[in-house]
Order: structure tokens, then sequence, then C-alpha cells
């Protein structure tokens, strides 16, 4: 195993227990914890799969990425707006 496939396994890690909490309603979707697991692991996936390319999985991890950071934008505004 390579350091990319590692990397990617630890993205994969990181994404699949982001979606066990949420599960476990142990966090929202509206957690930064939550959020930020994803993104790091979407974004660990990318570096792996820039190494060891397939199409279809670099743009989920693309649309991951931009739809995760919509999210945090999202809250972040929400939150300054009941402040």
């Amino acid at each position: 195993m390579d350091i990319y496939q590692i990397i990617g396994f630890v993205g994969m890690v990181f994404i699949v227990w982001a979606y066990y909490i949420l599960q476990m309603g142990k966090y929202s979707h509206e957690s930064l914890y939550y959020q930020l697991l994803n993104l790091t692991g979407a974004i660990l996936l990318l570096i792996s799969l820039c190494v060891h390319f397939n199409l279809g999985s670099f743009i989920i991890e693309v649309f991951w990425i931009i739809i995760t950071l919509y999210g945090m934008y999202k809250n972040k505004k929400e939150k300054q707006q009941k402040n």
C-alpha cells in the first residue's frame, strides 16, 4: 500500500465517521465538527485520486467539497444573523 492509498483510506474513514455520528444523533448536519470531517475526508480522497485516478470518484469528491463548503458558509451566515 503506497502513501496515497493510505491518504485515501484515512479520507474514507473521516467521511464514514462523519456519517456515523450524524446517524447516531451525536452531531447535527450544522455541526462544524461534522462539516470539517466531511471536508477533510473529501480533500484526502481527492489527493489520493490525483495519483490513482478514477473520473467518477474524482467528480463526486469535487462536488462533496463544494457542497460542504456551501453548507459551512450558510451555517456561518445564519449564526451571524442570529447575533
